[in-house]
C-alpha cells in the first residue's frame, strides 16, 4: 500500500466549522463555530503519515516528555490502517485539540488515508465538540477523563468497556 503523495506535505484544513479555544473540560478545546448537522463532517484528522514502527517511537518520546510536565499533552498518534498512522501533533491540526467525552456529540470515521470527525446529533454554535477515544483497558488508570458527564466513570475508556471499570473500581472500594 504506497501512500499517496498528496498526503505527504502539510495539507491545510478549512477552520469555518470551529474555534479552538480554552477549554472547561481539559486544556485547549475544539467548539463548534456554527450550527451543525448530525452526520455533517466537521473536521480532518491531518498529520504526519508514519508507519506503525514510528508511530510506537513517537509515542514513547512524547509519554517520557509528558511523564513529569502534563502541559506537554498526550499522544496525538491515530490509526489509519495496518500499515500506517497519523502523527496529529503538527500546528497545521486542529482536530487533535477534539477532547474526550464519555458522552460524545462527535465520532470519527475514516478509510485507508482520511480521517473524519463527524457529528452525532445536531451540535449547537459554542458547543464544545468530543468525541469517545475507546482507549483499551490496557492501564486505564493513567488516563483520568474530565468531560464530567454523567455517564463518566472518571478514566478515558471505550464505552464498551467502561461497565469492567466500574466493577473493578467498587471492588477496590
Amino acid at each position: 500500500m504506497q501512500i499517496p503523495k498528496e498526503l505527504l506535505k502539510p495539507r491545510k484544513v478549512k477552520l469555518s466549522k470551529v474555534i479552538v479555544r480554552k477549554s472547561k473540560v481539559h486544556g485547549t478545546g475544539v467548539f463548534a463555530a456554527k450550527n451543525l448537522k448530525k452526520g455533517e463532517r466537521i473536521i480532518e484528522y491531518v498529520g504526519d503519515i508514519v508507519t506503525k514502527k514510528q508511530s510506537d517511537k513517537v509515542a514513547e518520546e512524547q509519554l517520557e516528555k509528558s511523564a513529569n510536565h502534563t502541559k506537554d499533552g498526550g499522544v496525538y498518534i491515530f490509526e489509519l490502517n495496518k500499515r500506517y498512522d497519523i502523527n496529529g501533533n503538527v500546528s497545521w491540526n486542529s482536530a487533535k485539540y477534539i477532547n474526550h467525552s464519555c458522552e460524545p456529540n462527535c465520532e470519527t470515521e475514516g478509510d485507508d488515508w482520511h480521517i473524519w470527525i463527524t457529528a452525532l446529533r445536531d451540535i449547537k454554535k459554542g458547543e464544545e465538540l468530543g468525541y469517545d477515544y475507546c482507549y483499551d483497558i490496557d492501564n486505564w488508570q493513567e488516563h483520568p477523563c474530565r468531560c464530567g458527564s454523567k455517564s463518566c466513570v472518571g478514566f478515558i475508556i471505550d464505552e464498551k468497556l467502561r461497565g469492567k471499570v466500574r466493577k473493578q473500581l467498587k471492588e477496590n472500594n
